[in-house]
């Protein structure tokens, strides 16, 4: 019987000590083995060899070609700073603007950009890289600027002068509170019904941001219209409209949106920027200066 009880004894005291020492390296392999306690964005991005990021389907920001390719200014900009942080693959996924910040918070994108600005309410719920560019209002005319617009004012001024304005579109309130009255504005559905608006003279003008209209007019290629050079941005409220537009990351991301901010001024200086930009409509006169995200945080 002692002999039993002895044996058992010894069983459970090898048991005990087998269990402990299968825990331990459990425990150590835990935080190890895939670094993910400790891993942020930027090196779980380099490490698998993509990152994912969300796009805004609008040209020239982000849209698809006839052939499926992901471009856009936004897409260039993006996908050029991150291979030289070391990212090989950009997954873009293209989807509704108001999905944006939403999808960057349930972690559907590592990062969002195309087409939005830097404005203090986004702020709030992500973290900015400084602005990529710069963004004002624009208008087209016939060709000779008949009617000589050089402004929202003179629009309003002008009782012949009616505008085409896409639906929901931010430069609807822009004119209205510009003095131009409703009879007008002219909504269209879309970009291409607005130039069509225009050249059939049910408008003598278009508005909508500079990069957009230069993009639509280059696509229309229809030498009897015209953007207006000198066109002079309204104020509204009290201030200039011009926006900033930059990529946005998590709020917790910081390592990142540092090393994205680094390569960005890179592209700067060098004047690589201008060159992705231009080919989506965009000039010097839309390069972001020293504006950075804090500024326009505030």
């Amino acid at each position: 019987m002692r002999k039993i009880v002895s044996l058992l004894i010894t069983l459970a005291l090898f048991g005990l000590v087998i269990g402990c020492g299968q825990g331990k390296p459990a425990a150590s392999g835990a935080g190890t083995n895939d670094g993910s306690a400790t891993e942020n964005t930027l090196e779980k991005a380099r490490k698998q060899g993509f990152i994912n990021v969300g796009f805004a389907n609008e040209k020239p920001y982000a849209y698809a070609t006839p052939d499926g390719k992901l471009t856009g200014e936004a897409v260039e900009v993006a996908r050029k700073i991150f291979r030289n942080l070391g990212i090989k693959e950009m997954n873009g996924v293209l989807t509704e603007f108001g999905s944006l910040i939403p999808g960057l918070k349930a972690k559907r994108f590592d990062v969002i950009t195309a087409g939005m600005f830097i404005n203090p309410e986004r702020a709030k719920e992500v973290g900015f890289a400084n602005p990529e560019y710069s963004i004002g209002e624009a208008i087209a005319v016939k060709k000779g600027n008949p009617l000589n617009l050089h402004s929202y004012e003179d629009i309003a001024k002008n009782k012949d002068a009616k505008v085409a304005v896409m639906v929901g579109a931010i430069e609807q309130e822009y004119l209205k509170k510009s003095g131009v009255p409703d009879q007008q504005i002219v909504t269209v559905p879309d970009q291409p019904s607005a130039i069509s608006a225009l050249q059939s003279d049910r408008v003598q003008a278009v508005t909508m941001t500079g990069p957009s209209l230069q993009a639509v007019l280059d696509s229309a290629k229809d030498d009897t219209l015209e953007r207006v050079a000198d066109f002079k941005q309204p104020v509204i409220d009290g201030r200039s409209v011009r926006g900033y537009g930059a990529a946005a990351f998590r709020k917790e991301d910081k390592e990142i949106r540092e090393a994205y901010n680094a390569e960005l001024q890179k592209l700067k200086e060098s004047g690589e920027l201008l060159k992705l930009l231009e080919p989506f409509g965009f000039t010097k006169d839309e390069l972001p200066g020293d504006m950075t995200a804090e500024q326009l945080s505030q």
